[in-house]
This record gives C-alpha cells, sequence and structure tokens, in this order.
C-alpha cells in the first residue's frame, strides 16, 4: 500500500472514524460498517486546511481529518504518486527476475530502470514478479524461495475483483507453510493485485 492511517472522513455533514488508505489510482476508506472508494482520476482538486485534507469532486467535497502533519504528506503523494515500480522496490543494479508477467507497460518500465531481467528462476534474485492464478501453482513458491537474496522479495501478481481466481489469503497461507511471511500489498495494474512476500528476518 501507498499510505494507510487512522483518520475520520466527514462527508454531506456526517463524520465516521475509520482507516484511510492511499493506492496508486484510489484512496480507500473503511469505517466500522462501511467501505468507501474514492477514485483518484475523477479528482477535481487536492487542497489542504490545517490537518485536513480536502478532496473535491464533482458530487461534492471530501474531508479527511488526520493528526498533525499527515494531510500534507497525502496531498504530497496524492499530486506526485509514486510509480509502479517505486512501489515494488526495484532499485538500478538489481536481479529482478519476472515469471509470467506479460505487462508490456511494467516490462517497459523494468527494461529502463534495470536493463536486462530474467525469465527464468535465478539464484541471487533480489525481486521475483510472479504470475499466479490458482492455488496449486503456489506450491512453486518453495523453490522461488531458495533463489532470493536474504533481504529479497517475491510479488505475487494475480487479478483483483470479481475476476479473481485466487485469493490474498490463500497466497498468505502458502507463504507462510514455506517460511514466508507478507508485508505490502500494492495495486499492479487496473485488472491486477499484488502481494510482497518476503524471508522472515530472524531466518535470514
Amino acid at each position: 500500500m501507498g499510505l494507510e492511517t487512522n483518520c475520520t472522513l466527514e462527508r454531506d455533514r456526517r463524520k465516521i472514524a475509520g482507516k484511510a488508505m492511499l493506492e496508486s489510482d484510489h484512496l480507500v476508506f473503511r469505517g466500522k460498517s462501511q467501505r468507501v472508494t474514492f477514485p483518484l482520476s475523477e479528482l477535481l482538486r487536492v487542497d489542504v486546511q490545517g490537518n485536513t485534507l480536502v478532496l473535491e469532486y464533482a458530487t461534492g467535497p471530501v474531508l479527511l481529518h488526520f493528526s498533525e502533519g499527515m494531510a500534507t504528506t497525502w496531498m504530497a503523494r496524492i499530486r506526485n504518486p509514486r510509480s509502479l515500480l517505486d512501489k515494488l522496490g526495484v532499485k538500478e543494479a538489481m536481479l529482478v527476475v519476472v515469471l509470467g508477467v506479460s505487462d508490456g507497460d511494467f516490462l517497459q518500465q523494468l527494461e529502463r530502470r534495470v536493463g536486462r531481467y530474467a525469465t527464468e528462476p535465478t539464484p541471487g534474485a533480489d525481486v521475483i514478479v510472479w504470475s499466479a492464478e490458482s492455488v496449486s501453482e503456489l506450491q512453486r513458491l518453495e523453490s522461488l524461495r531458495e533463489t532470493l537474496v536474504p533481504n529479497g522479495a517475491i510479488w505475487v501478481v494475480h487479478r483483483k475483483g470479481k475476476d479473481a481466481r485466487l485469493r490474498d489469503v490463500e497466497v498468505f497461507a502458502a507463504a507462510r507453510r514455506v517460511g514466508l511471511v507478507d508485508n505490502k500489498v500494492a495495486s499492479f495494474s487496473a485488472t491486477h493485485t499484488a502481494e510482497r512476500l518476503v524471508i522472515p528476518r530472524r531466518a535470514r
């Protein structure tokens, strides 16, 4: 995820306490009994008033009341979103392995940043970006874990929403069985999500 924090949502003169989560293309607010998504593509303006983030939409303003200093951070992230590679933690000179991912935009960005990347499991991998669409495919996690550097990461990319064939809880359970832990989720594209799996610090 990009940013996540507790806050209060105010809309139509109603206030609800909950948690806000910022993704690359939308903001999600989860209250006690509701979940609301605000697309960033429909945002007319974003501003800060004190500790309040003001999101202006055609249907009216949405106010998010944060603790001190947070509103400015959120506004900056919305105005200057991180790239997909930044979210995945891909840096120059890293050994990146791509398995089954055919997203053209992602592959072009990756090539520009790291140059050549591997398309087969390779020992010493810093980052593995792997497309999986079924529980049975997750059996491969154990062998992929063996190719990672101790502080490396495996990103499991799969469909999201109503077209999902694999649930995040299934990914997390499979990870635990082979000694991996999940510690981040990222929106990979409009149709796919990705979960990051890493070797626990105590086992590195």
